[in-house]
């Protein structure tokens, strides 16, 4: 898969005025309403069962044809010493059908507001060992639910010009319309921008997202906001179409467990 915005690939030597300025031009660039093409009723997540025929069913001939099920990316690093293995894993109903990684440098520190200048950079260079073309990308980091609305899924969602939306683990900034202490799974509350964003108080950025709840414990719910060519409600649904049995929705999880497996084969 091609960097369709080389011009946005992150340079972790710029300054952190020239980052910023970047950043500002990305979220300028990027579409955070649905221009995507797909069809959510076909995003598949391996749980549907089979179709049964009956005698007053249509025939296979009669009957709509079904698009294929959607192409759906997840998107996760491990770190090990100084270089970050990151990986992508793109699953079509649930299935697995490509997995690639790279194993990079790191040379930038984290920094928050900064994250895609020190990670930016080793995604993109699994992406262009990826022969598949998702429909739409799942990043484990925020989107619009930054302080330039610029977050790692929005950097890459441009830089690659692919439906993407972040699924964050903490909120970074806005501010929930309420009280996400008691969502139920399925349950979301949206997330207004604050004083912390550059765009203006009040405007939809995001939501959180009660992916898995247990009644032994509970658990926070994910963030997820968009990055690019996919609203906030859509990112929203995507996530909780990709709902497993963890927390994490079932790419990014895949992602993850497959840059861990990754990483101990290059520590070996």
């Amino acid at each position: 898969m091609n960097v369709a915005r080389p011009e946005f690939r992150p340079d972790p030597e710029s300054t952190r005025e020239e980052m910023e300025a970047l950043q500002h031009d990305i979220a300028a660039s990027a579409r955070f309403d649905d221009d995507h093409g797909f069809d959510l009723d076909t995003l598949g997540t391996g749980d549907a069962a089979p179709s049964q025929t009956t005698l007053d069913s249509p025939t296979e001939s009669d009957s709509p044809v079904r698009p294929d099920p959607l192409l759906v990316a997840g998107v996760d690093q491990a770190f090990l010493d100084d270089r970050a293995v990151s990986a992508v894993v793109v699953l079509r109903d649930g299935e697995v059908v490509e997995r690639t990684h790279a194993v990079s440098p790191l040379t930038f520190p984290y920094v928050p507001g900064l994250l895609s200048f020190r990670e930016g950079g080793p995604i993109l260079d699994a992406f262009e060992r990826l022969d598949t073309t998702p429909d739409v990308v799942l990043f484990d980091g925020s989107g619009r639910i930054h302080y330039r609305q610029a977050g790692l899924a929005t950097h890459m969602g441009v830089a690659l010009d692919v439906p993407a939306l972040g699924v964050a683990k903490s909120l970074l900034c806005g501010t929930p319309v309420a009280d996400t202490d008691h969502l139920e799974a399925g349950e979301s509350v949206p997330i207004e921008a604050n004083d912390r964003m550059d765009c203006e108080a009040g405007t939809l950025v995001g939501h959180a997202v009660q992916t898995r709840q247990f009644d032994s414990y509970r658990i926070n719910p994910v963030y997820v906001s968009p990055g690019h060519r996919v609203s906030a409600a859509t990112a929203r649904d995507v996530v909780l179409g990709c709902r497993g049995g963890y927390k994490l929705p079932e790419p990014t999880r895949l992602a993850d467990a497959y840059a861990d497996e990754v990483k101990e084969d290059v520590r070996e």
